[in-house]
């Protein structure tokens, strides 16, 4: 059977790609191997579906520290506004809450997936589910067929790869599209789970001391092992049972693991800073001025609302400063100690969750070998990549979908304007 474009992969990319390529006037399959559309655009934003960011493209790419600035050419033609323009076009009501995230009005991603759903059904895009493919067949430097699993062979001069990386892979991105990238001679960069919690040994983790303690607007920092700054991220984050999370830990979390690999080392130290907006001396005159008011009272209580009444309890406790002592009888010295930890507590991690707990996959095909205008391969006419099979990563925050959603527009649309006529299938035959 013979298709103009074949879209493999139904995740947002897939399902973008699909859309923009059908748009063009062309006869489009789109082919997923499991029984669902889009299951990780349903579980994003925690059921929300953060659908894109409506910071400025500059902004965006910064939020981008896998390969963000390849993504300059196709912000030029498609942008997050565009993004915000098609979703509202389908009747995707969206709005805006902090950092630039954009959410549907309804808070429902379901919304979000049956609204491209109905699109696709608009553009009599042809759908097969529970159809894993099985290879892309390559000849003369061109697409010749695609195999699924059930034996059907699709011919098409176009195919487009979306089938996400390896990241939550009880969705189906389980890296299938790597073997065929291979196949048609693309360089796989080293594979690693981003935006994925951090894991630590320290004592106070593995005995759970401060597990379930949430700190908002903290400066969370990767450290070399010469002390030097790596990455710092201004966010939220929460201890846990294995170490840490949150949107800050998220953030760090590729830069602990390429800090492991680039040094060669087993661990890494982060930084804790609960008081970013305020200057080291300005704290200890807060901390004098505490004690100073309530002399006589037990420090636990002079210093109560400083922090969270755990953490300071912790804090104190390392200092060797009794809780129950009041505050006059402790040496001034102490408080300028506990001032400097409050700014810059410092632990090792081990590493990271993998691919099973990682939100998103670093790695992935060598953007080097893409055209960064249309996603096309360099290596094969006609096919074309999106989304996170790419060697692009995103921080959370919409980051990632937005990549996922300009790269799946892009292929299907360039896809779906290559001026070549779909190969005739009795002539394949019978060659």
């Amino acid at each position: 059977m013979n298709f103009d474009v074949v879209v493999i992969g139904g995740g947002p990319s897939g399902l973008m790609a699909s859309i923009a390529a059908s748009e063009q006037g062309k006869k489009v399959l789109l082919i997923e191997k499991g029984h669902k559309l889009g299951r990780k655009l349903v579980m994003s934003g925690g059921g929300r579906c953060n659908v894109t960011n409506r910071l400025p493209v500059d902004e965006i790419i910064k939020h981008v520290p896998g390969n963000g600035r390849f993504l300059y050419s196709a912000f030029a033609m498609y942008d997050n506004e565009d993004i915000i323009s098609f979703f509202e076009s389908v009747g995707v009501g969206l709005k805006e809450e902090d950092h630039g995230r954009m959410f549907p009005t309804t808070n429902k991603s379901r919304d979000v997936l049956e609204a491209l759903a109905q699109r696709m059904e608009e553009l009599d895009i042809t759908i097969w589910q529970d159809c894993p493919v099985k290879k892309i067949h390559y000849k003369n430097q061109t697409i010749d067929y695609v195999e699924t699993t059930r034996g059907d062979k699709v011919y098409t001069p176009n195919v487009v790869v979306s089938v996400g990386g390896q990241a939550v892979p009880k969705t189906g991105s389980t890296g299938d599209g790597y073997v065929w990238a291979k196949e048609a001679g693309h360089k796989i960069t080293p594979l690693f789970p981003t935006e994925v919690p951090i894991l630590s040994d320290e004592p106070f983790i593995l005995d759970k001391t401060l597990q379930g303690i949430s700190l908002r607007e903290i400066d969370l920092t990767v450290l070399n092992p010469k002390n030097k700054v790596v990455v710092t991220h201004k966010m939220d984050m929460i201890f846990t049972h294995f170490g840490i999370s949150g949107p800050a830990a998220l953030r760090c979390s590729s830069f602990v693991i390429k800090t492991k690999e680039k040094y060669k080392v087993d661990t890494v130290t982060m930084k804790l800073d609960q008081f970013p907006d305020l200057k080291l001396k300005d704290l200890e005159e807060d901390i004098m001025q505490r004690v100073k008011n309530d002399p006589k009272k037990q420090v636990k209580n002079a210093l109560k609302g400083l922090i969270q009444e755990r953490l300071l309890l912790f804090f104190i406790e390392r200092l060797e400063i009794d809780p129950e002592e009041m505050c006059v009888a402790i040496s001034p010295k102490k408080w300028v100690q506990l001032a400097s930890v409050l700014k810059d507590f410092r632990f090792v991690v081990k590493g990271t969750y993998d691919f099973d707990k990682a939100f998103v996959t670093g790695g992935g095909v060598s953007v080097k070998e893409i055209i960064p205008k249309e996603m096309q391969s360099k290596k094969i006419a006609g096919l074309y990549f999106s989304g996170e099979i790419l060697d692009i990563h995103g921080y959370t925050g919409g980051f990632n979908i937005t990549c996922a959603l300009v790269t799946g527009r892009l292929a299907g649309y360039h896809a779906g304007t290559r001026d070549i006529s779909v190969i005739d299938e009795e002539s394949v035959d019978n060659e």
